[in-house]
């Protein structure tokens, strides 16, 4: 569960350090107090992009600090040693947002990706925000609540792998039909190209070493002009050559050593060099007498140089990508030249998927069938606790009209409700009002959410639209959420907010230019105070006070 909240500098909260505990949590405040901020921090923490509009004005970031206890989450606990992140039973998340909306995330002090941190997210908080009504109408939201129930998501992991591969199968061998056309022209051209490039003995070519070649015996006389004045210089011109200067100092230096004993290590230096100039001048020697003019083979380098370039621009690459382009045109070739064989094996692939795809997704089918029934009748239940004794809550499953392969399988999934008796179930879009729709809602995201892993549950606002005695319904069901997990809940109904096990207060503060908002639990007379107010509003009696004191006491009771 979660068990504090830390927040600095984010938007209108300044500093808030706030620790949390299991049961029910609710938090409530006057409007503009700031209570969808620390939803969106706890959003932002778990994973939601950032902005700069996140970070208070004249801060340079913010920062959020998430501490949860894995005792309760054995999913988030195998992630996290799968991702070599684990620390005992701690979890620490952090996020933080800079000023110009970069933001960098860390799971137990070691940095990691944004999907890493969603990941790790959905293992430990469920969010339900205040527009789930909305999402609701949605025919893809409505599928994946019922297989979430029905736990159908190994089931249908197989059934879309299937789906992924029998439309990759297909493209392909749609492909290859489309192309056996025009196989032959194609098949013309390929051998005519390869014909073409194989001139070049492209299995023996190598550019580089061909220009080099081309180079050296395109420049070769000056090659030998140059090189043969450098052997002058070096040992042969017996006035002035490097040799005949190095032996003139070695004389020299030998005379005045006798004086000067510690110019000796130079004199061998300079003999060492008069070695090495020797050695040099012998191996240019060398060098230049095994060079020979052959004009044929200059004319044939630049003939084949020619068709190089030639060619690496009739096919738009460079000379060296050229035995890599002959083996792309070898590939396709073969390909075609074989394209009947890999259409039959396609063809049978394509059957074999498709045929285990119609066998699971028949299986799916059959889940959702199974396990809609019950939750039609647990939602019908509910609804009818929450103030529409009449209602019936469906889950209408149908086969798809078309028999093509859709990922999700094969069904049409659609709520209905039917909110008198004798009137046909309708779906939710036609028949419910706002509030009816507020809590269908509910009960299908508290009937959804009984049986799951997740140990810290957010609801935002889910019970906008409801009142009187149905919100006191509504926070005991949240109530009874909590009893294996953690709930927290931001509320307007003091019916709900006296269900709680804990309450969190939001105010504001408006004493320096800058706007800040904090997050204090009251004490018992303190809520007290606060249910009257939200009873009551501006003029809090005595009656409101008693009021609020009575529904407290009746919701510990109900514990």
């Amino acid at each position: 569960m979660l068990l504090n909240l830390n927040i600095i500098d984010l938007a209108v909260v300044k500093s808030l350090d706030l620790d949390l505990e299991q049961g029910m949590s609710v938090l409530t405040g006057e409007t503009g107090a700031g209570k969808s901020i620390l939803l969106t921090a706890l959003g932002l923490a778990l994973g939601d992009r950032a902005d700069s509009g996140y970070v208070r004005p004249n801060c340079k970031r913010a920062e959020i600090n998430l501490e949860f206890d894995l005792a309760d989450a054995p999913l988030a606990q195998r992630w996290l040693k799968e991702n070599e992140l684990d620390a005992e039973q701690q979890c620490l998340i952090r996020r933080v947002v800079n000023h110009d909306g970069r933001s960098k995330a860390y799971i137990n002090n070691r940095a990691v990706t944004l999907q890493a941190l969603q990941e790790l997210s959905e293992k430990l908080v469920e969010i339900h925000g205040q527009h789930a009504h909305l999402t609701l109408l949605n025919a893809d939201e409505q599928r994946r609540l019922l297989d979430a129930y029905a736990k159908n998501q190994p089931l249908l992991d197989r059934v879309n792998a299937c789906y992924r591969e029998w439309h990759q199968t297909s493209k392909e061998l749609a492909g290859l039909i489309k192309s056996s056309v025009d196989q032959s022209e194609r098949e013309e051209l390929l051998r005519y190209q390869l014909e073409e490039l194989q001139q070049l003995d492209l299995a023996n070519f190598n550019y580089a070493e061909l220009s080099e070649q081309h180079d050296k015996l395109a420049n070769l006389g000056q090659i030998l002009t140059t090189g043969q004045a450098q052997v002058d210089v070096l040992y042969e011109n017996d006035r002035q050559s490097v040799n005949q200067m190095l032996n003139h100092c070695l004389a020299e230096l030998s005379h005045i050593a006798q004086f000067a004993p510690e110019l000796n290590e130079i004199s061998t230096m300079l003999s060492e060099a008069q070695i090495q100039v020797e050695e040099a001048s012998l191996q240019l020697r060398r060098f230049l007498e095994s060079q020979e003019a052959d004009p044929q083979q200059l004319e044939m380098l630049e003939n084949r140089i020619g068709i190089v370039h030639s060619l690496s621009r009739k096919h738009h690459v460079s000379p060296d990508e050229l035995p890599e382009l002959v083996g792309k045109l070898e590939h396709e070739l073969d390909g075609l030249a074989h394209s009947s064989e890999r259409i039959e094996a396609l063809t049978l692939s394509a059957e074999k998927v498709l045929a285990e795809y119609h066998q699971l997704a028949a299986q799916l089918s059959g889940q959702r069938k199974l396990r809609g029934k019950k939750l039609q009748q647990q939602i019908s239940a509910m609804i009818k606790e929450l103030g529409m004794p009449q209602g019936e809550f469906l889950v209408d499953i149908s086969a798809l009209e078309s028999t093509t392969p859709k990922l999700n399988g094969k069904d049409k999934i659609e709520f209905l409700v039917s909110a008198n008796p004798g009137l046909p179930a309708k779906p939710l879009a036609k028949v419910a009002s706002g509030g009816e729709l507020s809590r269908i809602s509910l009960a299908i995201q508290v009937t959804t959410s009984s049986d799951k892993t997740t140990p810290t549950m957010i609801f935002d606002e889910v019970d906008s639209g409801i009142g009187g005695g149905i919100a006191e319904i509504v926070g005991q069901k949240l109530r009874s959420l909590s009893r294996n997990r953690q709930v927290m809940c931001v509320t307007h109904l003091p019916q709900v907010a006296a269900q709680a096990h804990h309450h969190l207060y939001v105010e504001k503060n408006n004493q320096t230019d800058i706007t800040s908002s904090n997050v204090r639990l009251l004490e018992s007379q303190e809520r007290v105070e606060e249910i009257a107010r939200m009873l009551g509003g501006v003029n809090i009696t005595a009656n409101t006070l008693a009021h609020a004191e009575e529904m407290l006491l009746h919701s510990d009771f109900g514990a």
